[in-house]
């Protein structure tokens, strides 16, 4: 797609964040832990979404080449998160006023759960996060392979691997997966 106009660009983002917002969001859930981090990895994976749609030249799937921008975008934003905390931590020593308390919020059926999942998937070295999160979203293992740019058969292996990681980290949950 040499010489593309915004109008253009602008049309398929639109799309592709229509078609494809679960597996971005996945993505940052998969590595941001916080909701004001997951915001502020959301807006890093939508802008290199956008920059990256001239380069797109559907050699692979659509699903495929989000996912390798998303996931180079947390990767790279996970780097510099280290760095952020120490400024947030210096700013937070600061004494603030306390907004005022708000009343208990009761969650969804099944999201303490589900945020338990996300919580271990967190702590999974970033591959087997990055495939955990691609099980999740339904890819398959061909599609995982491009990505990750392993064969199909080391997905599998590497699946059965995480499983076991993820059921033993979940234990106490187990019989509500």
């Amino acid at each position: 797609m040499e010489c593309m106009i915004a109008t253009e660009q602008e049309a398929i983002f639109r799309r592709w964040l229509g078609d494809h917002l679960g597996l971005m969001l996945k993505v940052v859930r998969g590595c941001a832990a916080t909701p004001p981090d997951q915001e502020d990895l959301f807006q890093e994976v939508s802008l290199a979404v956008w920059s990256s749609i001239p380069s797109f030249r559907g050699e692979a799937r659509e699903t495929t080449w989000i996912y390798r921008v998303a996931f180079n975008t947390a990767l790279t934003w996970q780097r510099g998160e280290r760095r952020r905390r120490v400024r947030h931590e210096t700013f937070l020593k600061f004494e603030m006023p306390s907004p005022p308390a708000a009343g208990p919020a009761e969650p969804p059926p099944g999201q303490e759960i589900v945020e338990r999942l996300y919580t271990a998937i967190r702590q999974l070295p970033k591959v087997d996060a990055s495939l955990a999160l691609m099980h999740l979203d339904g890819l398959s293992y061909r599609e995982m392979a491009e990505v990750a740019g392993i064969s199909e058969n080391y997905i599998g292996v590497k699946l059965n691997r995480i499983r076991q990681q993820l059921a033993e980290q979940l234990k106490g949950a187990k019989h509500e997966l």
